[in-house]
């Protein structure tokens, strides 16, 4: 069940992308003639009065197409109701809808969880706790001898704070730090003792130690004092998200070796959404919050097959006046597309070996 709750997150963020191409065309007036949930073999459809609704087998995907890309269509090429015959502003609002889409629901997700499940607050205590030890092969963090749930208290002469941004402080301590040696003073259980542990340059020149970081705290949940409580508390969480994803994407673009084993395929995201349900399916929430602005953030990047490419050919046509030749467009769209399929079915079979043969 858990499985299937995981799935049906995803197919429900691909449903409102889609619904936001499809919405804001139909409220412009633009032809659409079909909408569809999945790709591969019919299921069921229905023929609307100038659209075709499908769902199709596989459903972690969809997609909405315009008589513009029908060689059978008997619509007329010069109908101002074709989605290529409207203004590059008019196009550009079909366009990024989708995105659009994803975000706004994305904040509604996490209103709905503080509302449904409660607000999560954290009772902060001194340090940093240590979660988890990366499994790395002599990681400066096993040398030294760091375990599973210690707490570091200081970092040289630093303390660290009794907040949030203790992780921050600590964090850019050590990566501004590579190959320097620094003392820290760790608590374990009921004891305190300094070690020092001098953090490795990564490839992309700032120091770790491998360890994963954590607030130490007790967390709990509340329901809201109110609507607009809940509300706030959504925007919070919306924005805190969206920075994260953003650098996320930002450190994968610059730092592409060191960060690209981090990328997951959907049989991943599945998993991982199947894990956070069969503890809490109130997790849910916060899952599709985070997966629907990831699915927004990729989009908008400017590589062909994306919403984020087909902005950039507006871009060029709002400054040139006229648009790039249809054949160039199709080609780079073509290869785009190509590449992200290849993209998808390695991260699906890596994916899929990993819990096969790994977990």
């Amino acid at each position: 069940m858990s499985v299937l709750a995981a799935i049906a997150v995803l197919a429900l963020l691909i449903v409102v992308h889609e619904l936001g191409h499809f919405g804001a065309a139909r409220l412009q007036g633009i032809r659409v003639s079909k909408f569809s949930i999945g790709f591969g073999p019919v299921l069921a459809k229905y023929d609307g009065k100038e659209t075709e609704y499908a769902i199709r087998a596989f459903p972690l995907g969809g997609y909405v197409g315009f008589p513009d890309d029908d060689p059978e269509s008997d619509i007329p090429l010069d109908d101002p109701d074709l989605l290529r015959n409207r203004p590059v502003l008019d196009r550009a609002i079909v366009i990024s809808a989708g995105v659009i889409a994803n975000l706004i629901f994305a904040y509604f997700l996490l209103v709905g969880q503080s509302l449904s499940v409660g607000i999560q607050d954290v009772n902060f205590q001194p340090g940093v706790l240590i979660p988890e030890i990366l499994e790395e092969v002599e990681s400066p963090a096993q040398r030294a001898g760091l375990q599973s749930g210690d707490v570091i208290l200081k970092i040289e002469n630093l303390t660290l704070p009794t907040s949030e941004e203790a992780i921050s402080i600590l964090r850019d301590r050590i990566q501004d730090s590579p190959n320097q040696s620094l003392e820290f003073t760790i608590q374990r259980n009921e004891e305190t003792f300094n070690i020092p542990i001098t953090p490795e340059a990564g490839d992309n020149g700032k120091g770790k130690i491998g360890v994963m970081l954590s607030p130490n705290g007790e967390f709990s949940r509340r329901k809201p004092d109110n609507i607009i409580e809940a509300f706030t508390f959504g925007a919070k969480q919306f924005q805190r998200y969206t920075t994260l994803t953003v650098q996320g994407f930002g450190q994968l673009i610059t730092n592409f070796q060191e960060n690209a084993n981090q990328v997951a395929g959907p049989v991943a995201i599945v998993a991982v959404g199947a894990q956070l349900a069969k503890s809490d399916l109130g997790n849910l929430f916060q899952f599709g919050a985070l997966i629907s602005i990831n699915l927004a953030v990729i989009n908008i990047l400017p590589l062909p097959a994306l919403d984020g490419g087909q902005l950039a050919f507006l871009l060029v046509e709002g400054i040139s006046g006229k648009p790039l030749p249809n054949k160039l467009q199709e080609g780079i769209m073509q290869t785009g597309l190509v590449l992200l399929l290849g993209l998808g079915i390695f991260l699906i079979l890596r994916d899929t070996l990993n819990l096969a043969f790994l977990n």
